[in-house]
C-alpha cells in the first residue's frame, strides 16, 4: 500500500461540515462505569481538532458483540457523560427512543456539539458491510474520518464501505498508530529486535514467520518458548506447550536462519509445582526443569541476557508477556525487561513500540508504559499488521 496517499483529517476542510468519525470506544465497563479510558483518551485529539476548526463531529462506534440485535446492555448511552468530560464539549446521544432517526439528530447539530450514534452493531448491515447501511451512514455527514485503527482489520460498513461514498481521511490516532508500526517494521533503525510472548505458538505462527524476515533478533517468551524448547529436545516438565506445533517451531527457526535472524530463547526459568499466586517457586537452568515443574517465568539470567540483546539494538517491537505476569511472583521477568526497555528508550538509545491487550496490561503492571515510544491500543489489527496482512479499514482510505 502507498501510505504516502493517506490523507490526515487535519488536511480536511471541516468548517461547517458534519464529520463522521469512526472511533473505538469499546472500553471496559463495570456497573456502567468506565474502568479504563485509554481508548477514549486516544480519540480526544482528533475530535478536539475537528471542533476547533468549526466541524461537527458525529461519532460512530460499538461496544460488545450484540450480533445485529438491539441489546440494551450494549447501548452507547453509558459513554455520553465520559465523552463529554473528555472533550469538554456537549455530547448529544442519538437514542432513537421515540423513533427519531439518526438523520434528524445530524440535521439538528449545533456548532460546538458532538453527536454520538447508537451502537453500530445493533444493525446487521454493520458487520455485514451491506451497501445499504454504508449509504445510510454516509447520508449523515459530509466527510468521513477513520480514527479507529483497532477496528481496521474488519471490513465493516463503518470501517470500509462508507469510504466509497465520502471524502475519506485518517484521524490523528490512526495516523500515529500506522506511523509507529511502519517505523519498526518498514523503515526501522537497525539492528532491530522483536519480543513475542504469550501462551500459544499456534496463535502467532503468521506473526513469527513474517518477523523473522524483518528483524535481526527475535526473542520468544511465555508458553510459546516452551514449544520451541521442546522441539529442540529440551524437557519442560508440566509446562504449557503445544507438542503438535513442534514442526512449525523448527520450520520458523530454519527460516530465521535463512534470513539471518537470531532466535533468542530463555536460558533459565522460574518454576513452580502449582499455578497459583504465592506458590513456592525456584529458579533452574532451562535444561533442568523437573518433571513435575511448570515454567511460569523467565529467570534472572535470561533477563540479563535479554537486556543485553536490547542494549545492542536500536528498534524494539514488543507483543506478549514472557511469563504468567498476572500471578505473583511470575511477572518479575516481564517487568524487569519492560523497565530495561523503557530506560533505554528514555535514554534515547531505543525506539520501542508495543501492542496487544496482554502487552499493555503487562507494561502497565511494570510501570513502564509511559517510557515506551508508543503503545498500541489495538489487538487483532495490531497482530494482523505484524502478519503483513492488508487491513480493510486502512486500504479503504487509500482508494
Amino acid at each position: 500500500m502507498d501510505f504516502d496517499k493517506l490523507k490526515s483529517s487535519r488536511d480536511a476542510d471541516v468548517n461547517g461540515k458534519r464529520v463522521l468519525v469512526r472511533v473505538d470506544i469499546n472500553v471496559p465497563l463495570q456497573n456502567g462505569v468506565v474502568t479504563d479510558d485509554t481508548r477514549i483518551r486516544a480519540i480526544v485529539p482528533t475530535v478536539k481538532d475537528i471542533l476547533g476548526r468549526g466541524g461537527l463531529p458525529i461519532l460512530m462506534a460499538h461496544i460488545g458483540r450484540p450480533k445485529g440485535q438491539v441489546v440494551p446492555d450494549f447501548s452507547l448511552s453509558v459513554l455520553q457523560k465520559p465523552l463529554e468530560a473528555a472533550f469538554g464539549a456537549p455530547v448529544v446521544f442519538a437514542d432513537n427512543k421515540d423513533g427519531k432517526p439518526a438523520k434528524a439528530f445530524s440535521d439538528e447539530m449545533q456548532p460546538g456539539q458532538v453527536l454520538l450514534l447508537e451502537n453500530l452493531r445493533f444493525t446487521p448491515g454493520e458487520e455485514g458491510n451491506t451497501p445499504e447501511f454504508a449509504k445510510d451512514l454516509a447520508a449523515l455527514g459530509d466527510i468521513y474520518v477513520n480514527d479507529a485503527f483497532s477496528t481496521a482489520h474488519r471490513a465493516h460498513a463503518s470501517t470500509a464501505g462508507i469510504a466509497a461514498h465520502l471524502p475519506a481521511y485518517a484521524g490523528l490516532s490512526m495516523l500515529a498508530e500506522i506511523e509507529a508500526l511502519r517505523h519498526v517494521l518498514d523503515k526501522p533503525e537497525k539492528p532491530t529486535v522483536a519480543v513475542v510472548g504469550g501462551a500459544k505458538v499456534s496463535t502467532k505462527i503468521p506473526v513469527l514467520k513474517n518477523l523473522v524476515q524483518r528483524v535481526d533478533k527475535l526473542i520468544v517468551g511465555g508458553g510459546m518458548a516452551n514449544t520451541f524448547l521442546q522441539s529442540m529436545g529440551v524437557m519442560t516438565g508440566q509446562s504449557l506447550a503445544e507438542p503438535e506445533f513442534h514442526y512449525q517451531a523448527r520450520e520458523i527457526m530454519a527460516e530465521a536462519k535463512t534470513h539471518g535472524c537470531e532466535i533468542v530463547l530463555p536460558i533459565d526459568a522460574v518454576i513452580a509445582r502449582e499455578f497459583k499466586a504465592g506458590a513456592a517457586a525456584e529458579t533452574v537452568p532451562i535444561h533442568k526443569v523437573p518433571i513435575d515443574g511448570m515454567i511460569l517465568d523467565v529467570g534472572p539470567q535470561s533477563v540479563e541476557q535479554l537486556t543485553g540483546v536490547l542494549e545492542g539494538c536500536k528498534t524494539l517491537l514488543w507483543n506478549g508477556p514472557l511469563g504468567a505476569f498476572e500471578i505473583a511472583p511470575f511477572g518479575e521477568g516481564t517487568f524487569a525487561l519492560a523497565r530495561a526497555a523503557g530506560a533505554l528508550t528514555q535514554a534515547g538509545k531505543l525506539v520501542s513500540v508495543a501492542g496487544g491487550g496482554d502487552t499493555a496490561a503487562a507494561l502497565n503492571a511494570a510501570g513502564a508504559t509511559q517510557d515506551f515510544t508508543y503503545l498500541s491500543t489495538a489487538g487483532g489489527a495490531f497482530l494482523e499488521w505484524l502478519e503483513g496482512r492488508e487491513l480493510p479499514g486502512v486500504a479503504a482510505l487509500l482508494q
